[in-house]
């Protein structure tokens, strides 16, 4: 287990930031589920969901710069969410995999040119014997724009993405799973991306100022 609790460049736990974030959301808590919960919270809320923030420097995938930014993608919130784990003994690590999004946002859609959303991260945490899967990255109030429940995360059961909205209407659907892994593979998810969305590989080296808030907000359109 000792490659799911050490401090990497990505899980990067050790960096001021990150340990006085951990501090505030986990307080006097001791019991390991219920510390994976707050800081599941904590990064969910905190940090503002944007896909639009994708870049492919190398710190861009790590947690201290995921909790500078303020808003970030799924995988580094993932990112975040494990090294806070680690942070507090708890085993964590990240999972990737393929979902189509059946709500994208048409302003999206255009950007991507594509509905399905290649090398989704979450994290993956190892609380009372076993593995169990957490999703941070919808924070509550995109959640709301997007007519969807927060999703929650209670330390026994595996926390994915919505399959539907309020509505009834299909949201996500896993289509691949990549597996599970120690530290971020970052060259295989930019290769991924450049193969998937050929024209973000000179477009996309650099994140965009755009905001999928601006999407709902401004269009009344559901991501």
């Amino acid at each position: 287990m000792n490659q799911y609790l050490i401090s990497t460049p990505y899980f990067d736990y050790d960096s001021n930031s990150v340990i006085e974030y951990g501090k505030r959301l986990v307080g006097i808590e001791t019991d390991p589920s219920k510390i994976a919960i707050l800081l599941y919270q904590g990064v969910r809320d905190d940090v503002r969901y944007n896909a639009y923030t994708f870049e492919t420097k190398s710190e861009s995938f790590s947690a201290s710069y995921c909790l500078q930014q303020g808003e970030s993608y799924c995988v580094p919130k993932a990112v975040l969410l494990g090294a806070l784990c680690r942070l507090y003994k708890i085993p964590a690590r990240i999972g990737l995999a393929d979902v189509r999004n059946h709500l994208a946002s048409p302003q999206f859609l255009e950007y991507l040119k594509s509905n399905v959303f290649v090398m989704h991260g979450y994290t993956d945490i190892f609380l009372n014997g076993k593995w169990v899967k957490a999703t941070p990255a919808f924070d509550t109030g995109l959640c709301k724009l997007m007519n969807l429940h927060p999703l929650e995360f209670n330390g026994e059961d595996d926390s994915i993405f919505h399959e539907f909205d309020n509505s009834g209407d299909r949201h996500m659907e896993y289509l691949a799973e990549h597996g599970h892994f120690a530290d971020v593979p970052r060259d295989m998810i930019i290769e991924s991306i450049k193969n998937a969305y050929p024209h973000l590989a000179v477009e996309g080296t650099t994140k965009s100022e755009r905001s999928l808030y601006q999407d709902v907000q401004g269009h009344s359109a559901k991501i």
